[in-house]
């Protein structure tokens, strides 16, 4: 006989948060996704450049996915999935924040603004990490 572990189902509670959050998770990404293509140059200056191929190759992709994990997120069917791709995201986008951060520390034309919101930002990484699986696991 097989033994799983169980798993409560979530509560109605748990499943109203995780709507709530999804649509917040949508509009977050959804927003990004359009200045990905709306602003790319923005974007192409903080694709690390470790990374290969162009910057604007990676602007482009990351905007697309953006906005196709948002509408995954605002579909009851396809949320656990949407959850669990901005999970990876936000994992995957985390490189470029940083290097975005440490270029703004190191550069004498960044202001003491966008040093900070490029700092501050770094730490907001985890409860979006948090928050998305959650919405993946309360969907």
């Amino acid at each position: 006989m097989s033994h799983r572990p169980l798993r409560s189902r979530p509560t109605r509670r748990q499943r109203s948060a995780a709507r709530r959050d999804a649509r917040v998770l949508a509009a977050v990404l959804g927003g990004s996704g359009l200045l990905h293509l709306a602003k790319p140059a923005v974007y192409d200056a903080v694709v690390p450049r470790s990374v290969p191929g162009p910057p604007r190759f990676w602007t482009i992709a990351s905007g697309l996915a953006e906005l196709g994990i948002a509408a995954a997120l605002l579909v009851p069917r396809s949320r656990p999935a949407g959850g669990l791709a901005a999970a990876a995201l936000f994992v995957a986008v985390f490189p470029a924040n940083v290097s975005m951060a440490l270029r703004a520390v190191r550069s004498d034309r960044a202001t003491a603004a966008r040093t900070a919101v490029t700092l501050v930002r770094l730490p907001l990484q985890v409860p979006l990490v948090t928050r998305a699986l959650g919405v993946r696991r309360a969907s």
